[in-house]
């Protein structure tokens, strides 16, 4: 009988073998900790992931940074080495942010790595080297905001900045009648189709964009077909949709802390009580930025910010998936390698903190 157990799960093979998504509820809660990268067009600009709306940069401008992505010095067995003596047990990766420029080969697209000088599907590449060292491949996809498709939500419809405030009006944009959100939500279930069916197992899909569905009726987003999609491609595979848009989500994804039932209903994603959920904190080592900002550097988190932050991702009874902005060549931050080394160091002496 041919072994067909993740790598990432060898530990659970058994359990596996009888509940796969079980299996990878048990490894995820004994995981702990996990690296999260934020990388694409806007880490050349090197002034925020959210640039192109911020400083409303015209859709034809923006895509001319396609012709610079090189990604030479993208190392996916290099980071997942770095990963693994971080003692990190799993890897998210942006598949495609907010710009639609896709980090993988897509039938469905032509804005991505692949198309670009650096001819490169970087998620391939991550799929192998997390295979390789037993790592978790989770795969971030922005799903409720999106700046290039002529379809995705609009800012006459939803809130929660689904689109640049271009004026004059951006032209390829679908307007009024002409919108149709059903294009988008078409294009997204193939495209995560073509996640889970070209990369080998994966542990997660991690969508984004939470605004937008919330600001308005989330059910024409119809998500709980994409989830009952992913889960029929791949059982194993965990679902979150940040904080939880329709509850039926594998874990919570909240950024920074643990949401109360008392927070704002944005920020628990109207499902009130959270507890009892599995949950992990997402965070960022550069105040204020997920992608690779300049101005940044020399004001990340310290050896002893990680830990603070690992000690109180226990206490609430959740992971922590910390992200680093790589540089525009797709090298990692030596000032974030330098931290997350020591800390990788600090945990193999003494364990996670209590």
């Amino acid at each position: 009988m041919i072994d067909t157990t993740p790598s990432y799960l060898s530990d659970y093979r058994d359990l596996y073998r009888k509940d796969p998504r079980e299996a990878a509820r048990a490894w995820f809660r004994d995981a702990k900790y996990g690296l999260f990268m934020h990388y694409g067009l806007y880490s050349l600009m090197g002034r925020h992931e959210w640039v192109q709306l911020r400083e409303a940069i015209p859709l034809a401008e923006y895509a001319k940074l396609a012709e610079q992505f090189t990604a030479e010095k993208f190392d996916a067995m290099a980071i997942a080495e770095f990963a693994k003596a971080a003692g990190m047990k799993y890897v998210n990766l942006t598949t495609r942010h907010h710009d639609g420029f896709c980090l993988f080969n897509s039938s469905e697209w032509g804005f991505t790595s692949a198309k670009a000088p650096a001819q490169r599907d970087l998620v391939g590449e991550l799929a192998v080297a997390c295979e390789v060292h037993g790592l978790g491949l989770c795969l971030y996809y922005s799903h409720g905001r999106d700046w290039k498709h002529p379809h995705a939500p609009d800012n006459a419809d939803w809130g929660g900045s689904p689109r640049p405030k271009y004026d004059p009006p951006e032209e390829s944009y679908a307007y009024g009648e002409q919108h149709d959100l059903q294009q988008y939500l078409d294009f997204m279930s193939a495209q995560i189709r073509e996640l889970l069916t070209n990369y080998g197992p994966v542990a997660a899909i991690w969508l984004d964009g939470i605004a937008v569905p919330l600001s308005g009726d989330k059910t024409k987003f119809r998500c709980q077909e994409l989830y009952d999609m992913v889960h029929d491609l791949q059982p194993q595979v965990l679902v979150a949709y940040k904080q939880g848009l329709l509850g039926t989500e594998d874990f919570f994804a909240p950024e920074h802390r643990v949401p109360k039932a008392s927070d704002q209903p944005r920020q628990v994603g109207e499902l009130g009580d959270v507890s009892g959920k599995l949950m992990e904190i997402c965070t960022t080592m550069a105040p204020g930025s997920w992608g690779y900002k300049k101005d940044t550097t020399g004001s990340h988190l310290s050896e002893d910010d990680v830990w603070a932050k690992l000690k109180q991702a226990g206490a609430d009874g959740a992971n922590l998936l910390l992200n680093t902005g790589p540089l525009p060549d797709g090298s990692l931050d030596e000032e974030d390698v330098k931290v997350l080394l020591a800390v990788g160091q600090r945990l193999e002496r003494e364990g996670f903190p209590s």
